[in-house]
């Protein structure tokens, strides 16, 4: 055996600790890299201690901020074109619901329901989603709990195009930066209450949004008292304009027929009992309406059967249903065909835009129709358009010369390339885009909706002599859509450019985006009477 001096083994000793010591280190920071790696290690975000920026990667591209200035805006070329050319347009709202009774009152919200959830269709499906009892959404809870019923939905709708415009709106009109949840929703009611005040006035909204023209939907029975007294208002800075909505004399099978019938005999000063008066009384609106600045019409359709009928055969089938006999389906479709031609040729006469709205299908909850009525949350996306029978319309209507300027919209996704390439078949000289495809509507105005719709008619027609957007809302608050709709057109066109698919050309990109934007629809629908700010910007 040999033996070691004992400055030797105290230096083996010393040796071997250090190793050890060497080997535990190494050891744990291999075992601290693997938790940290490890999910239900990491420190919770809302962890006090937890540095700023801890658990990134170093060279880690920076997150963008929530809803900043270049939401939607991807490239350079798309930050320069909306905040350059997009942000400083007006708003032109061709189509919407909203009240000409409110404007002309200048209704007071007092809070944030007010504002927000009275009669939108849109927040209510979503509350529903989430479970929210019917009293919370339609029924007699206060306004406050339900607007924290509606907070509490909102923050489980990652995704939905509600999630943004809810936060649009918070910034744009109460100066509110963060994000509303149903932990904060007391916060964020008590500040929009001190930016609302005493009530937020609708007029005030309308300059905040600089509207500066929108159309009303309206019945052909209506008085328009209140349009009458919007023209003769000069203190109002936005033009309202009516629009002609005609459905509830078009859908003959409706229980409600023959008395919506009795109320337009006492709007029109003509008793309606045959076919001959029908459209004489029609007619008589139809001047009415143009007398106040009408220059649209709408109509919302299921569908189109287009079935050709006498004059004799509409007169029976009026006459009998006037009655209270039931009519068979190729009787309603013979007298819609005929109602929706005799209706187009009258607004080709008046110089009227016609926008038909396909493939809602309506009502679809029988036993929440029956307590809380239409329009109320219960549609959905219906089959697409039955093409064949659209285009035999329109063909007939081009045949005799008196096809309006049409603007066509589906509900049903898979009808964008269908509908465009139709257009194509209808365009004429004189007027740019006389046949339009409509804004992504409804179940639709949502980010992949609007890309899908913008990029079907670039490929299919011309981009550059699309209206723009619409609101189709009931809320006062919804111009920010205009917005949204902007942001998503402009990133479009961007990527466009940076891929080398259209040339850095700024002063044709830039007046592309105010036409789109704005000026297109002044020219289509014949507004340039009105002289309409910022139609000559760019």
């Amino acid at each position: 055996m040999i033996e070691l001096p004992v400055y030797h083994l105290t230096g083996l000793a010393n040796y071997v600790t250090v190793w050890l010591v060497d080997i535990l280190q190494i050891y744990h920071k291999a075992a601290r890299h693997s938790l940290d790696k490890t999910p239900s290690a990491r420190p919770a975000r809302d962890d006090p201690l937890r540095p700023e920026g801890a658990g990134r990667r170093k060279g880690r591209k920076a997150m963008k901020a929530f809803l900043d200035e270049d939401f939607l805006l991807d490239t350079d070329t798309a930050k320069e074109l909306y905040h350059g050319t997009a942000e400083r347009m007006p708003i032109l709202d061709y189509h919407c619901h909203v009240s000409p009774r409110e404007i002309a009152e200048d209704q007071v919200f007092h809070n944030l329901t007010q504002l927000w959830l009275g009669g939108d269709h849109y927040k209510w499906r979503l509350m529903r989603a989430n479970g929210t009892d019917e009293k919370y959404i339609t029924g007699d809870a206060s306004d406050f709990e339900k607007f924290q019923a509606w907070a509490a939905a909102l923050e489980r709708a990652v995704g939905n195009p509600l999630y943004h415009w809810s936060h649009l709106e918070l910034r744009r009109y109460f100066g509110y930066e963060g994000h509303l949840t149903a932990a904060n929703a007391g916060e964020v009611w008590e500040h929009c209450s001190r930016v609302i005040g005493d009530g937020m006035h609708v007029r005030e909204i309308l300059r905040k949004s600089d509207v500066t023209l929108l159309c009303t939907t309206d019945d052909p029975a209506d008085s328009l008292e209140w349009h009458e007294k919007l023209a003769a208002d000069d203190t109002l800075e936005t033009r309202v304009l009516p629009a002609f909505r005609p459905d509830k004399a078009v859908n003959v099978e409706k229980p409600d027929f023959a008395g919506y019938i009795d109320r337009l005999s006492g709007a029109s000063g003509i008793p309606v009992t045959g076919w001959e008066s029908l459209t004489a009384a029609l007619d008589a609106r139809m001047d009415f309406f143009a007398a106040r600045g009408c220059k649209v019409s709408d109509h919302g359709l299921d569908n189109l059967c287009f079935l050709p009928a006498s004059e004799a055969e509409l007169d029976g089938i009026l006459k009998r249903r006037l009655a209270g006999e039931a009519v068979s389906r190729q009787e309603m479709w013979q007298y819609k065909s005929a109602l929706l031609s005799f209706l187009a040729r009258g607004y080709a006469r008046r110089d009227w835009a016609m926008q038909l709205h396909f493939s809602a299908q309506r009502d679809n909850n029988r036993r929440m129709f029956r307590l809380l009525g239409p329009d109320t949350g219960y549609d959905c996306i219906g089959p697409g358009v039955n093409l064949p029978d659209l285009a035999r319309f329109l063909s007939g209507l081009e045949e005799s010369g008196e096809l309006p300027r049409t603007v066509l919209y589906s509900l049903e996704p898979g009808d964008n390339a269908a509908l465009v390439s139709l257009m194509g078949c209808f365009q004429s000289p004189g007027t740019a885009g006389r046949l339009q495809h409509g804004s992504a509507w409804w179940f639709n105005d949502h980010r992949l909706g609007m890309e899908a719709q913008l990029t079907n008619l670039a490929a299919g027609g011309l981009l550059g002599n699309f209206i723009g957007m619409l609101t189709d809302s009931r809320s006062f608050l919804s111009y920010t859509r205009h917005e949204y709709f902007r942001r998503i057109l402009c990133g479009l066109l961007g990527r466009w450019t940076e891929n080398g698919e259209f040339p850095d050309d700024r002063p044709a990109l830039e007046r592309l985006v105010a036409d789109i934007s704005y000026r297109n629809s002044i020219r289509y629908f014949g507004f340039e009477q009105y002289h309409l700010r910022g139609a000559d910007t760019v």
